[in-house]
């Protein structure tokens, strides 16, 4: 709704910005933002606020994304520069992903296919997160147990 709503252009949210971090870290942060502006609760002067809030973000996005290259019919990951002792360094930094940049077919089909890897993704890591808590209860259940039937 944003991008439609404000008119804003593919230099400010372009088609695939769902695969760029910051971008959807300042988006997250609008909506946050947004949600609070307009709460029922919320002072009479808090939507102001936000469209000020809006007018920064927008040249922090265009920022973003100018220095990732991205377009309308082509997708460029925002380059990282690498750090001493980080895997790669001191190879020529040619960024090669940006050198190839993805094409944009189905916009649509990208998003929906992203946000099931990331939902996955993130099932993963929590299914991996509970197992690695229960672990310790399991180990000292399992003691319990066997030091019941030693008896």
């Amino acid at each position: 709704w944003l991008r439609r709503d404000y008119g804003l252009g593919i230099t400010i949210i372009p088609p695939l910005w769902h695969r760029h971090a910051e971008l959807r870290w300042e988006l997250s942060a609008l909506h946050t933002a947004w949600l609070a502006a307009y709460d029922p609760e919320a002072h009479a002067g808090s939507p102001i606020t936000w469209h000020r809030e809006l007018a920064e973000a927008k040249h922090r996005l265009h920022e973003w994304v100018s220095q990732s290259g991205t377009s309308l019919t082509e997708d460029r990951p925002t380059p990282v520069t690498l750090w001493p002792g980080e895997a790669g360094f001191g190879a020529e930094q040619t960024w090669k992903d940006a050198a190839n940049p993805t094409p944009i077919t189905d916009r649509n089909a990208d998003f929906q296919a992203w946000m099931a890897d990331d939902v996955a993704r993130r099932r993963a890591v929590e299914a991996r997160a509970s197992a690695d808590l229960r672990a310790p209860m399991l180990g000292r259940h399992m003691l319990h147990r066997d030091a019941g039937r030693a008896e």
